[in-house]
């Protein structure tokens, strides 16, 4: 193996844990900075807060409405009982003062925009076979390119609820608790590039329910400390129907400390959008290596009882011949 190809599988190993292959990791496994939720849980005892500061422009040329919105979104997530489980609380809290041009009235409006909580669980870890985590001594193409297999994704469900406390301005007839379930996957499609795609179906049981989906791309450079993302975002409900586009960079401290920045705009002008976000993710990491019984473990092929007994005589194999 030559040193251009021992670079290549070194980076491929560095590089495993940033996109969290594995439930745990010993690198933070943040959502931020887009919406995609990843498909993996934070890993058994973990706690991760993920926070953002958040700008938006908002205009509606139908209505004649200019706004700004200034607020904060923040997630609360935690791996619970075991590795492929995770409660999740996420919440969106904005400012919006909204100026009505054809009355000549400005009006302010301040409560939650998003506030749920739910259970994640990982019901097909396409990499838990250790196998598909090592690299190919014997192919660059196969470490480096884009192969079909590599679409086949991890998947994970969530089910959660929705909550609507007091006389919220925003969803002003929608009911205290409604619910919400999605599916999330995550396809590996390179050692630099992941695929995210989420589908969710929000406010059941509501007169306004909300199916919405995400997909997106994130991509790391060759400092693995740095990575960009690209993402879309589709909604549509009775309420509001909308198409987004977003993208951003993030930057990684230390193996518990993650700083991103992100923005994005509508492709429409019943609103016309465009958003500006900035936070940081953070865990306190108390996960412990369960320790598993010898048999329970894989370590291959298993050794035969007779493997290192003595051959009897006259029935002793030739050796087989070594090439060199």
């Amino acid at each position: 193996m030559n040193l251009s190809s021992f670079k290549n599988v070194f980076f491929f190993s560095f590089l495993l844990p940033l996109f969290g292959i594995a439930q745990y990791t010993d690198v933070i496994n943040s959502n931020r900075p887009g919406l995609a939720v990843s498909a993996y849980a934070v890993g058994k005892n973990v706690v991760q807060t993920e926070f953002g500061i958040l700008y938006e422009q908002q205009d509606h040329t139908d209505l004649n409405t200019d706004s700004n919105i200034l607020g904060a979104d923040f997630a609360l997530r935690y791996g619970l009982l075991v590795e492929q489980l995770e409660i999740k609380y996420e919440g969106t809290f904005i400012n919006q003062n909204i100026t009505f041009n054809n009355f000549g009235f400005d009006e302010t409006r301040t409560d939650f925009s998003r506030n749920r909580l739910g259970l994640k669980y990982l019901i097909y870890d396409r990499y838990k076979d250790p196998d598909r985590n090592k690299p190919n001594l014997y192919s660059w193409r196969a470490n480096n390119l884009f192969q079909l297999k590599n679409l086949i994704p991890s998947v994970s469900v969530y089910g959660g609820a929705t909550f609507n406390l007091g006389d919220n301005p925003f969803y002003p007839d929608i009911p205290t608790i409604t619910y919400r379930g999605m599916v999330a996957t995550q396809s590996r499609l390179t050692p630099r590039m992941v695929l995210i795609t989420n589908v969710a179906y929000d406010r059941i049981s509501s007169d306004d329910p909300e199916l919405s989906y995400l997909v997106s791309i994130s991509h790391a450079f060759r400092n693995p400390k740095w990575s960009a993302f690209i993402e879309h975002q589709g909604v549509d409900s009775d309420r509001y129907a909308d198409l987004l586009l977003r993208t951003g960079v993030a930057h990684l401290f230390n193996e518990n400390f993650q700083a991103d920045i992100n923005l994005g705009a509508s492709v429409k002008n019943t609103p016309s959008r465009i958003f500006i976000s900035t936070g940081f993710s953070y865990r306190w990491d108390f996960h412990k290596d369960e320790l598993k019984p010898i048999d329970q473990q894989n370590t291959g092929d298993k050794i035969s009882r007779k493997a290192m007994k003595k051959r009897k005589k006259g029935k002793r194999k030739k050796k087989d011949k070594i090439d060199f």
